[in-house]
């Protein structure tokens, strides 16, 4: 009996953020109502059939590649290696795949594109769905970590939106430096401490690594009066995580450490009162702090995850 997976893909086109694909294999008699190309079903309709179809599915496999391999082998390849991931993922192996556009190259598994499939295969579209709703939560996550570009909105996509954020604000970690719209928004760090916008930099780079190591950023920059900002607002495991966060860049004689200090700590600690009390917040927190080097294009990061007030 042959087992069939359709496998579809979602974000070749954007300027931000990955490429995202899923291969779903689906019992002959799936029950699923109302599965179409995931471009045509409102966010709402998407997410009622993503929750349905990993419900009633035989499997569904999922594979994610970031904007680094994007340009480093350009982005059809990097969709080839999703598609691959994607039904590498599958709890049971295919006899066969069905590919939305064309057929994957260096495939062990035997393979059809079908154009247009996303119209016309039911495991198409559900693969669609998937690829879809999984790409479009992460860079809603994303939309937290870089507000001032509606990532939220566009989801990566060159939008007059985007245009406008990607001319004032430059490429962040998260664009495609390949793509030729962001490639022209490339700056050195030289303009970062030109225009005074490196500690800025160092938090958005802050937050991506702290999403790496399984933190959910709630909020940048949280102002609380008189007391400045928070740097960053996020959730680990059962915790309210604080955390305050230094830049310093490698061709300054002046380490981020430094700037840490007990009365800037210490102001963080009457914002963070400041802040549970207007927002009636009664949970366990913790007050955490980073140092980010910035060198070129690698950075290191010393996360101090318990402060203790015990500074210069």
């Amino acid at each position: 009996m042959e087992i069939i997976a359709g496998v579809d893909e979602a974000g070749r086109g954007p300027l931000a953020g990955p490429v995202v694909a899923s291969a779903v294999i689906l019992p002959e008699e799936h029950n699923i109502v109302g599965l179409r190309d995931s471009k045509k079903l409102t966010p709402k309709r998407r997410e009622f059939l993503f929750d349905e179809i990993i419900q009633k599915a035989v499997s569904v496999g999922v594979g994610i590649v970031d904007v680094k391999e994007i340009d480093r082998i350009n982005i059809l390849n990097a969709t080839y290696k999703a598609m691959q991931m994607g039904l590498g993922k599958l709890s049971k192996k295919p006899t066969k795949a069905l590919i939305d556009g064309y057929a994957l190259p260096t495939q062990i598994i035997p393979n059809e594109g079908i154009i247009k499939g996303d119209d016309k295969i039911d495991c198409i579209r559900a693969a669609s769905i998937i690829a879809k709703v999984t790409r479009d939560r992460m860079m809603i996550e994303m939309d937290h970590v870089f507000p001032e570009y509606g990532f939220a909105q566009h989801k990566g996509y060159g939008t007059s939106i985007h245009m406008e954020a990607l001319s004032t604000w430059k490429a962040t970690p998260i664009h495609r430096k390949s793509f030729a719209p962001v490639r022209e928004q490339l700056k050195p760090i030289r303009w970062y401490q030109k225009e005074r916008k490196v500690g800025w930099l160092g938090e958005k780079l802050a937050a991506l690594y702290l999403m790496g190591q399984g933190y959910k950023i709630l909020e940048m920059n949280v102002n609380v009066p008189p007391y400045g900002e928070i740097d960053i607002l996020a959730e680990h495991i059962d915790e309210l995580i604080f955390i305050e966060i230094k830049t310093g860049v490698s061709n300054s004689n002046i380490s981020p450490a430094l700037n840490l200090t007990k009365q800037k700590m210490q102001k963080l600690e009457s914002a963070i009162q400041m802040y549970l009390q207007n927002n009636e917040i009664n949970r366990a927190i913790r007050i955490e702090a980073m140092t980010v080097q910035i060198n070129g294009k690698n950075h290191s990061f010393n996360h101090i995850k318990h402060v203790d007030f015990d500074f210069h």
